[in-house]
């Protein structure tokens, strides 16, 4: 009876809240960014090349989650989390303030336009494997899975605003509005994450009897130290191939076989957002072992991608892609829980980085490859691809499954079903 009359979480931890609220604004700016910027290359700006043209720009966008992933671990493990959290957000804010001074003032170049998604990217790559490192500070550790979920399902809040917002805008008011919007959401949560203290900072870096933590490890040790998990990650990391060319899909498919507007792209965001919202906070309920769940996920979703080839109408569509959607939120739930419990606290910083690293890697060559493909396929024959791509990424995390508990490198054999437990719980 005590559980059920507690306080919401953000009530509870009134500084995570805040937090949360911030990486909520700064992810929808982001999210509202791209998805704006890559309809109007599509329906504006892209002329007979508008796949590359909006494949090379997701590609920008997401390479600095990559390729700055060594230096997003040294930021966030060397500095203070509030004043790493604070400045991101705050110089993505002027850089966006800068691109909308510029386009009032005139056109916005193309190649500005790239830039803009660059910088704003670089912010983003530092944000959020800090507030993820951060959850421990802000949170008691009984609240830990339930501050997780709550952070995974900021990225299906911020589909649904950013991603329902960004076409909108697109359409009324071009891409200056768009990046005006981004520059008050930006410059809003860094004065949110200034406010906030972090409670249980001080106790964070060292173990429950006081000793200072041991010294962090490099990225590639972080790895090898972690066979299982590192397997799961390059599954996952196969998977996105498929799975993020999905925001170069959308629009092309939206264009060249709905032969519709901005609203139906806002609308395939919003029904992508609010699967991954529901899947992010009932993910923790589904019953099952982790890999189990990832598995049957993934088929799942690769079936959902391959609907919209065989079907061609809005209806099928927006119902495959919510189940995309909360297939998404709940792995993610799963599978970052599981890591939060299983990988060591003073590993945090650098796992947090090298995971976003990894599971990155995929976006810019997804991005390219269909925007390409994009220029000489149908966007059904498109969906076909993703869906068939995806089949074999679930065999192989099925069979990781069962590996699991019978080899003595590949994981502790209680390590999978601790999660299902915990999930039970909350």
């Amino acid at each position: 009876m005590s559980v059920s009359l507690r306080r919401p979480l953000v009530l509870r931890n009134p500084s995570f809240g805040r937090v949360w609220a911030g990486q909520l604004l700064t992810q929808a700016a982001g999210r509202m960014f791209q998805v704006g910027a890559v309809w109007w290359l599509v329906a504006v700006a892209g002329g007979a090349h508008r796949g590359l043209g909006s494949g090379l720009f997701l590609m920008v966008s997401t390479l600095p989650a990559v390729a700055l992933a060594p230096l997003v671990a040294r930021i966030v493990a060397g500095r203070a989390h509030r004043t790493v959290l604070a400045g991101t957000a705050a110089t993505a804010g002027v850089a966006a303030a800068a691109a909308a001074a510029a386009a009032q003032a005139g056109a916005l170049p193309l190649a500005a336009v790239y830039a803009v998604g660059l910088v704003l990217a670089a912010c983003q790559a530092v944000f959020d494997p800090c507030l993820t490192t951060s959850v421990p500070e802000l949170v008691e550790d009984a609240d830990i899975e339930a501050a997780t979920g709550f952070e995974l399902s900021t990225q299906s809040v911020a589909g649904l605003g950013g991603g329902l917002l960004g076409p909108l805008v697109v359409d009324s008011g071009g891409l200056a509005g768009v990046v005006a919007g981004c520059a008050a959401a930006y410059l809003l949560a860094a004065l949110l994450v200034v406010s906030v203290r972090f409670p249980h900072a001080g106790t964070a870096a060292q173990d429950p009897a006081g000793a200072p933590a041991p010294p962090r490890r490099t990225l590639r040790r972080i790895l090898a130290g972690l066979p299982f998990i590192r397997r799961i990650l390059i599954c996952f990391a196969a998977a996105n191939v498929c799975t993020t060319a999905v925001f170069v899909v959308m629009p092309l498919y939206t264009r060249g076989v709905l032969h519709s507007t901005g609203s139906t792209v806002a609308l395939l965001e919003a029904a992508l957002g609010a699967g991954t919202l529901v899947g992010s906070f009932t993910g923790a309920r589904v019953p099952g072992r982790p890999v189990v769940i990832g598995s049957v996920c993934l088929a799942g979703t690769a079936a959902a991608l391959a609907l919209p080839g065989l079907v061609a109408a809005r209806p099928v569509a927006l119902g495959a892609l919510a189940v995309v959607g909360w297939c998404v939120g709940v792995i993610g739930v799963r599978f970052v829980a599981l890591f939060q419990r299983l990988v060591p606290a003073e590993d945090k910083p650098g796992f947090f980085a090298v995971m976003q690293a990894l599971l990155g890697a995929a976006f810019p060559l997804s991005s390219l490859a269909f925007g390409v493909l994009g220029d000489h396929l149908t966007a059904r024959v498109l969906c076909l691809v993703q869906g068939a791509g995806l089949a074999p990424v679930a065999v192989a995390l099925w069979w990781l499954g069962g590996r699991t508990g019978t080899d003595g490198t590949t994981a502790p054999a209680e390590a999978v079903p601790a999660l299902a437990t915990a999930g039970e719980r909350s």
